[in-house]
């Protein structure tokens, strides 16, 4: 076999040769090539030990020896400049390794990334079950799994505030138990996605190892054609047949990967090394090759350009996964120049996903300087100890707010991620510690006001029967004025509590009243009257003779008068009723002296007939008071006219003043007049 045949050397030591060795800094937020979760691994190892106990592939001793040499062969023809171990290459490999026991794995990259950290509990639960009703199962194991790890971080920081809650009140630690409706639902989704995924893995078992086995037996047919003794033209097409046969053969275990494909590459090299003896068909698949490459480093320059380089980067891994299993060699003078054209589109590729790994670190930097923000905010909250229900509630809706910034601030750096989850989840523990020790405090409170209001309801309702009303009313007015003096009580007890003090505190004044207006009962058919004779009143039509309306006005107060009383909140009638006849009064054609004589003499019978001569003495005082005033003003103008002395009487200034004395003496003549009225009432 001569190495310019050798299929190795055609393209696999290049490919491992032109690859720069790239870091590997950026594992934790790479979302094109995923680590297997280990309970991924774990069923995957399980479905793969029996195929791998009874699938081993069976060589004679040459045939093992020649494998040996193909694969050292591939390290040994390295220059020393060549990394084996190239960290982007590795990451291809392991990808096209991982992709070969399951074929559903690039679906995984079309499941959106979402911010689950900024979710809430009700959000997560949403997510995970429309992942499952929108995806397959074995696509949403990453985002399931960080869901999974979001929502029992909030529920535990729930569950912790429901605890310390639980024994502030006193309640015994190991009695503590607490779900709700979203943990529920949750839990129900989540083990729906277990029995669905565990499902999913047995079925797997069972296709990878026939997968394997129907690979096996494609490598025993191309190692046959060797033998075969028939025209070459019809050897080729059967090669390429089994060719076609092996790409179509499905995923196999991931472990027995290389193995599998090695082995194929090595009978496959034989095969060549056999297809020498025929020049043409050998050229004519060295071109079908060089042309397919060709495509493949045309689509990786394209790609390089692309901005999406998560897109970019897994296209380039199938891209990769193409050239090594799907296509052979080509020509010796073809091979370095498209192979160091490939790697260069690979590295471009790779540089920028690079860069978008350090933006996207960046980005992740400011997150943190944000949620270190907000949690020294919520500290300083907390720190800050309110003395009152409403300064709790401020703060309360404050920390809200706060806890909604910080989830919504995005992603840290995951080295961190834990240490500050850590750190905001301490400060609002001990901002709902200081909450809840007020509130407990305040609880004690409330309860001992509503000791004392159960004590004021069992005095109402002792006393309520009484018909002792002269010494049980100001007891229970007393113990009104002190159920409004005490603080509040728990809300649960507020509303039955107040009424029943106020149906004791109704059913004694209800009583009371009931008895008084029994024997008052003429006072009030009194007041019924009087309401009947003010309506009458206010429509009352006067006449035109000033004589016999004063008459009729005079026997409305006469009636009214012997009415008689009406109790003693109901006095205001009174007053409505002699405004109603001064208004009536006032309409009279009559000389005003003489009406204002009326209205007073009315006045007086209404101020003589009350037990209380009080009235009458305020009564005379205002007269005197009055008729003093008017004294000094008719003073004050006689004054002013000394200072028109030497001006003719006929002057309109002086008549003015003239005029306003005439005025006044009359005003005085008629208080005056009352005033005699008001001592003859005393005679």
């Amino acid at each position: 076999m001569s190495e310019n045949d050798n299929l190795q050397d055609a393209d696999g030591k290049k490919e491992v040769e032109s690859t720069e060795t790239t870091p590997t800094q950026h594992a934790e937020v790479n979302t094109e090539i995923e680590s297997k979760n280990e309970t991924n691994e774990v069923k995957a190892e399980a479905a793969t030990a029996e195929v791998e106990k009874d699938s081993e592939i069976e060589t004679d001793e040459t045939e093992s020896e020649d494998i040996v040499k193909a694969e050292k062969k591939t390290t040994e023809d390295l220059p020393e400049t060549a990394t084996p171990k190239d960290d982007l290459v590795d990451e291809i490999e392991a990808s096209n390794a991982e992709d070969a026991e399951d074929e559903s794995n690039a679906e995984r990259h079309e499941v959106e990334e979402k911010d689950y950290h900024a979710m809430t509990m009700v959000q997560l639960t949403d997510e995970i079950g429309r992942l499952l009703k929108n995806h397959k199962v074995q696509t949403i194991s990453k985002h399931v799994n960080e869901i999974k790890g979001e929502f029992n971080a909030k529920f535990t920081e729930l569950l912790d505030e429901k605890k310390e809650e639980f024994i502030e009140d006193g309640g015994n630690e190991i009695d503590f138990y607490f779900t709700n409706d979203t943990k529920k639902q949750f839990n129900s989704h989540y083990k729906e996605y277990k029995q669905t995924i565990n499902a999913y893995y047995k079925e797997r078992e069972q296709n990878l190892k026939q997968n394997l086995d129907t690979r096996l037996e494609i490598i025993e047919d191309i190692k046959g054609l060797l033998s075969v003794e028939e025209n070459m033209g019809t050897t080729y097409k059967t090669f390429k047949e089994l060719q076609e046969k092996w790409r179509n053969a499905g995923p196999i275990p991931r472990d027995k990967y290389n193995n599998a494909w090695n082995t194929y590459h090595h009978h496959v090299e034989r095969f060549y090394d056999f297809l020498h003896l025929n020049n043409d068909l050998r050229d004519m698949d060295f071109k079908h090759n060089y042309d397919q490459k060709l495509k493949i480093i045309e689509r990786a320059e394209e790609l390089a350009e692309d901005e999406n380089t998560n897109r970019s980067f897994r296209e380039l891994q199938v891209l990769h996964k193409l050239w090594k299993e799907e296509l052979g060699p080509v020509g010796k003078e073809h091979r370095e120049t498209i192979w160091e054209r490939f790697s260069n589109a690979t590295k471009a590729i790779h540089d920028k996903r690079q860069a978008y790994y350090a933006d996207m670190d960046k980005a992740h930097e400011k997150n943190l300087e944000r949620k270190e923000e907000i949690i020294a905010q919520i500290v300083s909250v907390a720190e800050d100890k309110g003395n009152s229900h409403s300064a709790w509630q401020k703060k309360i809706k404050e920390i809200e707010v706060l806890r909604d910034a910080f989830f919504k601030a995005g992603k840290v750096p995951l080295k961190v991620n834990e240490s500050t989850w850590a750190k905001f989840k301490a400060a609002v523990r001990t901002f709902n510690r200081g909450k809840n020790s007020f509130y407990k405090d305040l609880k004690k409170d409330q309860y001992d006001n509503l000791k004392k209001k159960k004590d004021l309801i069992q005095i109402a309702e002792d006393n309520k029967d009484s018909e002792d009303f002269a010494k049980v009313t100001p007891l229970m007015k007393k113990i009104q004025n002190e159920w409004k003096q005490i603080g509040h009580v728990p809300r649960r007890d507020s509303d039955k509590i107040w009424k029943q003090f106020k149906a004791a505190c109704n059913h004694y004044f209800d009583k009371m009243h009931t008895e008084r207006k029994a024997q008052d009962q003429h006072l009030y058919d009194a007041f019924d009257k009087k309401v009947k004779l003010l309506d009458d009143l206010k429509t009352l039509e006067l006449t035109e003779d000033p004589k016999a309306d004063i008459k009729l006005l005079q026997d409305k107060i006469s009636e009214w008068k012997t009415i008689g009383y009406v109790p003693q909140n109901k006095r205001y009638i009174d007053g409505k009723f002699y405004k109603a006849i001064d208004d009536k009064f006032d309409k009279l054609k009559m000389d005003k002296s003489k009406l204002e004589m009326i209205k007073f003499e009315s006045k007086l019978e209404n101020l003589a007939d009350s037990d209380d001569t009080r009235l009458l003495d305020n009564e005379q005082n205002f007269i005197r008071k009055r008729i003093t005033e008017i004294k000094s003003e008719i003073n004050q103008l006689e004054n002013n006219l000394q200072f028109f002395s030497n001006v003719k009487s006929d002057n309109p200034l002086v008549k003015d003043v003239h005029k306003n004395i005439a005025n006044h003496k009359k005003e005085l003549d008629t208080w005056k007049a009352k005033l005699t009225k008001v001592r003859g009432m005393y005679s």
